[in-house]
């Protein structure tokens, strides 16, 4: 089952760009709550908790316990949508859903490779992966942590796919199963070019052969007819 976590919001009556920045000058973050049967709630939270939260779990299968100050009880939560600043890399919204006991969600599990496949040890091959993340649908309780598929008896140009995880009873599949996770792929031997003696350019043709007329004309000529006095 996925892991859990808290985090704390209070609620905030004004919406719009200006008491957004205002609230990110205080060193909160805007956010919403919305889910089924319940009318969106806008709240926010305080940024250094949500940064620190946020870089410490799986944020899109972890059920995050949402603390809405004057509310009795938490909300069960999953991170929908994170915004962040183009280049400061600050929080600007966040987006949670409210997940409900027995109503299945949609939501991604991050799959982790375990071990040294024997075709990247023994043979120098490379380990590709091309899924980290598989779409699965299932109720809060059966939301899995994460896929782990063990890679060591992998040799040159072996494959493992979705097919090969064991997934638990409830928890629906949402791409095909014949696609491939990863694969360890034959080392690419990168060939030099053989290097070819560059051909003049036409003016160095030309410059050549002027070149070469020079050199055997006076002098040649003198040459000739030095030799027809001796």
């Amino acid at each position: 089952m996925s892991s859990k976590a808290t985090l704390k919001a209070q609620k905030r009556d004004a919406a719009g760009k200006g008491p957004a920045r205002a609230l990110r000058r205080e060193g909160r973050v805007p956010a919403v709550l919305y889910g089924r049967e319940l009318d969106s709630v806008h709240l926010s939270v305080d940024a250094r908790d949500a940064e620190y939260l946020f870089h410490s779990i799986s944020v899109d299968n972890t059920i995050v316990d949402l603390a809405v100050e004057g509310e009795k009880k938490p909300y069960q939560t999953l991170v929908r949508e994170i915004q962040t600043h183009p280049w400061k890399e600050s929080l600007i919204h966040i987006d949670f859903l409210r997940i409900q006991e027995g109503v299945e969600v949609d939501l991604d599990v991050p799959v982790h490779l375990v071990g040294v496949p024997v075709g990247v040890r023994l043979e120098g091959g490379v380990l590709e992966q091309t899924i980290h993340d598989i779409p699965v649908r299932c109720i809060p309780s059966k939301i899995p942590e994460v896929f782990e598929l063990d890679v060591t008896n992998l040799d040159l140009n072996d494959s493992l796919h979705i097919s090969d995880i064991a997934f638990g009873e409830g928890v629906e599949l949402r791409i095909s199963e014949d696609l491939t996770i990863c694969s360890v792929a034959v080392p690419r031997v990168s060939e030099e070019p053989e290097l070819e003696a560059a051909e003049p350019l036409e003016g160095e043709e030309a410059a050549e052969e002027e070149g070469e007329e020079e050199a055997g004309g006076p002098q040649a000529e003198a040459g000739e007819r030095g030799g027809e006095e001796d």
